[in-house]
């Protein structure tokens, strides 16, 4: 998303690394969020898993929880790891597209797309995808995440208090741009398995 690059990776299902975790009707979700230390201008040594780390790790399992088809594989365990390898802005929100499109790839039973997108209220002006400068003006924003073909809401972040119209108008344009990434997203999908099916023999062109 725009100059943000994130790496993903998905692992499973496979069998719960500590028994005591397992659940008897649906998958276990482990997700680790990570920065590596070049992705922004100054170069810092982080944690491993620092405190904005876990939180943003729990975000976005929780957000792929809401479309993942966890009844489907009791007694199992999902692992997905992101890592955001260049950072200007909306990391999050790059993170959650990018998990979603690997769990589709891994074969992961979905039962919507899991979408994301940050909008903000800068200079009395809607902003959709805020970079690294827009982020820092100081305005408030909002990260959304979105199930498309459910019409649901699935995280609304903000981090300061707007007026309820602007609120209003800023969560539109961010469901707005969840359901570009959305068309988008099932376009390299259906890319992605013509290929499959071409390298297959199974279709022609």
């Amino acid at each position: 998303m725009g100059n943000t690059k994130v790496l993903a990776v998905v692992y499973g299902p496979h069998e719960v690394t500590n028994r005591a975790d397992a659940v008897p009707d649906r998958a276990v979700v482990r997700c680790e969020y990570g920065m590596a230390s070049f992705s922004t201008g100054e170069r810092r040594r982080r944690g491993k898993m620092d405190r904005r780390s876990v939180e943003i790790s729990l975000v976005i399992r929780q957000t792929l929880e809401a479309a993942i088809m966890l009844e489907l594989l009791p007694r199992t365990q999902i692992d997905i790891f992101v890592q955001v390898l260049q950072a200007d802005g909306g990391t999050r929100s790059a993170c959650i597209n990018a998990a979603t499109l690997a769990l589709c790839h891994a074969g992961i039973p979905m039962r919507d797309l899991a979408t994301s997108c940050a909008s903000g209220y800068l200079n009395a002006t809607p902003l959709l995808d805020l970079n690294y400068v827009e982020d820092s003006g100081g305005g408030p924003d909002v990260t959304v995440g979105y199930l498309p073909s459910s019409d649901k809401i699935s995280l609304l972040q903000m981090d300061a208090k707007l007026q309820m119209e602007t609120f209003e108008e800023v969560v539109k344009l961010a469901v707005t741009g969840c359901k570009a990434i959305a068309h988008r997203m099932r376009q390299v999908l259906m890319e992605h398995t013509e290929r499959l099916a071409l390298a297959r023999g199974a279709m022609q062109l």
